[in-house]
């Protein structure tokens, strides 16, 4: 299959991401979202995303230019029926994902894989919805989009050989690496990092180290780019709350508890970045 045309259901900080690493990469891009305004959000944060990646001499003005110019907008996902791959990249809720996914299986062409952008749910479960189950795939980006170099491919016992190996080539063709994990809940990247994060919590709850220390701790002993607790506001602590909530239930094992001081804050309206106020005031 020729990949010319990705379709992204999602005009949020995912899926402008999303679009924006595929328009770069030259592939026309059509992307959706339930009205115009959000449409529009969307596209305006790509513009912005490239103008700071030219600033930053990452990308020619031109070449930006012409990547915004291969994307397009819309509210209605029959302009879909014609992408070679559909990438959903709604809120990370599993029925509302899978009203989209019944939906644009109707709508997509016979040959079209289609993908869903999601860090936690299960591909198997999400692809029980469609009429052709083998041609589905998680993809699970990492956020910035264009700034991640990770890929993480989930594969779901519905999924086929010939679907797997075309996200990989997909994943090669928008820069990224790709690793190809089995559907279980968190997959690789997050049932590794997840706990590590609420295990900072729980440090921080028991008064081990103020949250600077936790987080510089972690910058210059682990090697890590950003602490913990700065990474759980900018994921939002509702959202990492709902995460680890899933690993507790589907795991039933008590090492995936939430922190308390967690259940706190989001019951506080303390979720980060977003709300101005987490582990830290923005």
């Amino acid at each position: 299959m020729n990949l010319e045309t990705v379709g992204v259901i999602g005009a949020g900080q995912m899926g402008a991401g999303i679009a924006q690493v595929c328009a770069v990469a030259g592939i026309s891009v059509v992307i959706v979202d339930i009205n115009q305004a959000a449409v529009e959000r969307g596209i305006s944060a790509i513009n912005s995303s490239l103008d700071r990646i030219v600033k930053k001499g990452g990308l020619s003005r031109e070449a930006a230019d012409r990547a915004l110019s291969r994307i397009v907008g819309s509210t209605e996902n029959q302009c879909l029926s014609k992408a070679d791959l559909i990438i959903e990249a709604a809120t990370e809720n599993q029925t509302l994902k899978l009203s989209i996914l019944k939906e644009v299986g109707e709508i997509a062409k016979a040959e079209a894989i289609i993908a869903t952008n999601t860090s936690s749910l299960s591909t198997t479960k999400l692809a029980s919805v469609l009429k052709r189950p083998d041609q589905f795939i998680g993809m699970h980006f990492f956020n910035p989009v264009p700034m991640m170099a990770l890929l993480e491919l989930i594969r779901g016992i519905q999924t086929s050989d010939a679907t797997v190996v075309l996200a990989q080539e997909f994943a090669r063709k928008i820069g990224k690496t790709s690793i190809l994990v089995r559907n279980s809940p968190g997959f690789a990247v997050n049932r590794i990092l997840c706990p590590m994060i609420n295990e900072a919590i729980f440090a921080f709850q028991e008064g081990i180290a103020s949250a600077e220390d936790i987080d510089e701790g972690m910058k210059l002993g682990a090697n890590h780019p950003i602490g913990p607790l700065a990474l759980v506001d900018l994921i939002g602590l509702d959202t990492f709350l709902a995460v680890m909530q899933g690993f507790y239930a589907e795991f039933n094992d008590p090492k995936y508890r939430p922190a308390p001081l967690l259940k706190e804050m989001v019951d506080a309206g303390y979720l980060g970045r977003k709300s101005q106020r987490g582990f830290y005031q923005y």
